[in-house]
């Protein structure tokens, strides 16, 4: 009996496993026979169960009683990772929580393996840290802790965007040097490799992958300059105090816009402060705006509008965030010029990446004959028109843009595990 094995990439917004079915990599029904599983976690305090996913999201968004987590990934070699957050009398680490994720995966991996799953291959990003090669290996090393408490004996690990271009390969015709981009919630990842037909047999790649870039820039980072920037003005944000000698802490306002650190606005001692702040405050209407969404914790349904804003810019010159949720109603216009103006500089850091893992590969930009995108925040116009500058020449090819690296670990996984 052959062993079984298959390919987890846990995402920052969302996540797929790959495995090899009948010769051919494919991508697990993890919910309602979608490949997809929204990176989410609610505990349901009504019924005290555990959910994941979109169930996860329409529980939250239903006003159920509860707590519910997002972008865990982002916590891995953060100072957050081995803090705890209270879930009604317990508290539950982090890391616990990103466990219990993974282990949901797993069950899912297993249903459709018909039987226990003990090896994988873990998609990582290039960096979980940017420029900090020490907490880059602790996040790494906090990943497979959390795997290993949830079963799994073999635990290897590949690049995100060595899996893209594992999947790329299996379409191409003849030999490319490619730039492989996976622009993802939470980072951004970059790879120059070779491939063909004759080098997809191979079981050594080392000398085709020529050079490894990332930088810790993606989709939540645009979601949180997109509101701290157009929504949190409307709740106080950058506003003065009475006496109009200092405007009001950023704190809690930048908490709110990151989808991370929402549940920690969600204090008695935030909450004590931020009515000093409202005290202080020369618009004390929006701050009690404020003090509205952290009390009833709104502040993943005012994110997830945010986001669904910066999605629809994709292919609209503007869109609105409308925030009619009980007790507290207004609007932020978000034009495409807005959004671009409000991510430039995070994306020239991605550009600059770019350029310099051209440098890296020993190549020139004019030697690349093919960009193969692939990660959800691909999509957004600005990201894609400066990356596919740097290499006009080369022919696009788009990737499944939440698949691609599921199907890749899974095809690396039937080389180290097979």
């Amino acid at each position: 009996m052959h062993q079984a094995f298959g390919g987890i990439d846990f995402g920052t917004s969302n996540s797929t496993v790959g495995v090899i079915r009948d010769g051919q990599a494919r991508l697990v029904a993890l919910e309602d026979e979608q490949p997809t599983l929204p990176s989410a976690v609610f505990f349901n305090f009504e019924d005290g169960h555990t959910y994941f996913g979109r169930r996860a999201i329409a529980d939250y968004t239903d006003a159920i009683e509860g707590r519910l987590m997002r972008s865990l990934k982002s916590v891995l070699g953060s100072s957050l990772a081995h803090e705890k957050t209270r879930i009604k009398a317990r508290q539950i680490g982090f890391i616990d929580i990103v466990g219990m994720f993974v282990g949901h995966l797993k069950k899912q991996l297993e249903e459709d393996a018909g039987a226990a799953v003990e090896s994988v291959v873990l998609g990582r990003p290039v960096q979980f840290v940017d420029d900090d090669a020490e907490a880059d290996a602790k996040a790494q090393g906090e990943l497979e802790k959390a795997a290993r408490a949830q079963g799994f004996k073999h635990i290897a690990f590949q690049f995100e965007p060595i899996a893209a271009a594992l999947d790329y390969e299996q379409g191409v015709a003849r030999e490319e040097l490619a730039l492989i981009v996976d622009m993802g919630g939470g980072t951004s990842d970059f790879s120059i490799v070779r491939v063909s037909p004759q080098r997809a047999r191979s079981s050594d790649r080392k000398d085709d992958i020529l050079a490894n870039r990332g930088v810790h820039i993606g989709g939540t980072d645009f979601d949180r300059l997109l509101s701290i920037a157009h929504v949190m003005p409307k709740l106080g944000y950058l506003t003065p105090t009475k006496d109009g000698k200092r405007n009001l802490p950023a704190s809690y306002f930048i908490d709110l816009a990151t989808w991370q650190r929402i549940n920690l606005v969600y204090t008695a001692k935030a909450m004590t402060h931020l009515r000093q702040i409202r005290f202080e405050a020369k618009r004390a209407d929006l701050v009690e705006r404020f003090i509205h969404i952290v009390e009833h914790r709104y502040g993943h349904a005012l994110a997830g509008l945010v986001e669904r804003a910066k999605i629809a810019l994709t292919d609209q010159a503007s869109a609105d965030v409308t925030v009619a949720l009980p007790g507290v109603h207004f609007a932020a216009e978000i034009t495409r010029t807005g959004l671009e103006e409000t991510i430039a500089a995070d994306i020239e850091r991605v550009s600059a990446t770019v350029r310099q893992t051209i440098a890296d590969a020993g190549v020139k930009a004019f030697d690349i004959t093919a960009v193969f995108l692939t990660g959800g925040s691909t999509a957004i116009p600005l990201a894609r028109r400066e990356i596919l500058s740097l290499v006009p020449q080369a022919a696009v090819i788009e990737g499944d843009m939440f698949g691609s690296v599921g199907l890749g670990l899974a095809l690396d996984a039937q080389r180290k595990f097979s």
